[in-house]
């Protein structure tokens, strides 16, 4: 399923397309295949943003927590 991000992005990208249409200097037919354009362009751009932010904010300690074990005892060396 499409994000509304994405769409949302595509609109914004596809603007300049709408203000020509409303303008009437292309037809919507434009418009519309341009969108279409946009929306794989827009998912795939947000999604590498969210893959390069997705690590933020994460508070991780470093190193892996162990516990302790305890110790075999020595072997007595004069029996």
């Amino acid at each position: 399923m499409i994000r509304p991000s994405v769409l949302l992005f595509a609109l914004l990208m596809s603007a300049p397309a709408l203000y020509r249409y409303v303008t009437d200097e292309i037809d919507i037919s434009q418009v519309l295949i341009r969108f279409l354009i946009a929306v794989p362009i827009a998912a795939v751009l947000l999604a590498g943003l969210r893959f390069v932010t997705a690590g933020y904010g994460r508070t991780e300690e470093p190193g892996t927590p162990t516990s302790p074990t305890p110790a075999e005892p020595e072997p007595d060396p004069s029996s």
